[in-house]
């Protein structure tokens, strides 16, 4: 017999689902903008490369965070843990 969902059930996953794909999207553009910023720093001022780079890489992890967060979050209520 097939399993039948109910509306709080469906939107749940709705949820979980919206949760993840925009973490991993929002994760994407920031780096994105992130390295393009990178790169034309370091066109511009090519001495400075090694100070840039510590510090896109402090962003970056910082980045990283909130989207590591939200996709945990989104599969803690697709497993139906929260």
């Amino acid at each position: 017999m097939e399993q039948v969902l109910t509306m709080p059930e469906a939107l749940k996953i709705i949820a979980g689902a919206l949760m993840i794909a925009f973490a991993a999207l929002g994760a994407a553009i920031g780096n994105s903008n992130l390295f393009a910023k990178y790169i034309e720093g370091i066109t511009r001022q090519p001495e400075a490369r090694g100070t840039l780079f510590g510090q896109s890489m402090i962003v970056f992890g910082l980045l990283e965070a909130l989207p590591i967060i939200g996709i945990a979050c989104g599969i803690l209520i697709l497993f139906e843990i929260i």
